[in-house]
């Protein structure tokens, strides 16, 4: 038996996806499409044919980029479906474009990169104004992004 196990990893060895199937996906649920991690925006499922399967077709957006994405399956297939995390932390700092973040255990992060387009500018001048924010990060398929900013209450 090897003993240089490494066992620094924090999870639990669970999988970034599961199987579902695609007949008990839902509207605002999580899908994989064509490899990313996907939220479905829009849902049909036509008829089954002379010889086969109702079909499901999914519209989803890339929960990262909000990139279009879509598919069509068999409503008795399985699809994968992303372990989508959610985490709050307290923004204590910007530098060089990445953001500076403290979890509930007062454990600091640097290495999450400051958001592009509107959220970006409002953590930035939010910032900027001296306020306590809250930035929601979320995490999916070894990828994770700012997606949230809210303000703490004052004490």
């Amino acid at each position: 038996m090897d003993d240089n196990l490494d066992f620094t990893t924090g999870d639990a060895g669970a999988s970034s996806t599961f199987p579902m199937q695609c007949s008990s996906l839902r509207k605002n649920g999580y899908v994989i499409l064509k490899g990313r991690p996907c939220r479905i925006v829009e849902m049909s499922t036509s008829k089954t044919g002379k010889h086969g399967h109702a079909k499901v077709h999914m519209v989803g957006l890339d929960i990262f980029t909000s990139k279009k994405y879509e598919d069509i399956c068999p409503s008795t297939h399985n699809v994968d479906v992303p372990n989508v995390k959610r985490i709050d932390y307290q923004l204590i700092g910007i530098t060089d474009g990445y953001l500076s973040l403290m979890t509930d255990n007062g454990e600091v992060r640097e290495d999450l990169k400051l958001a592009e387009g509107d959220l970006g500018k409002e953590i930035q001048s939010r910032y900027e104004a001296g306020d306590d924010v809250m930035i929601t990060v979320q995490h999916a398929m070894n990828l994770e992004a700012a997606v949230a900013i809210k303000l703490m209450a004052k004490q």
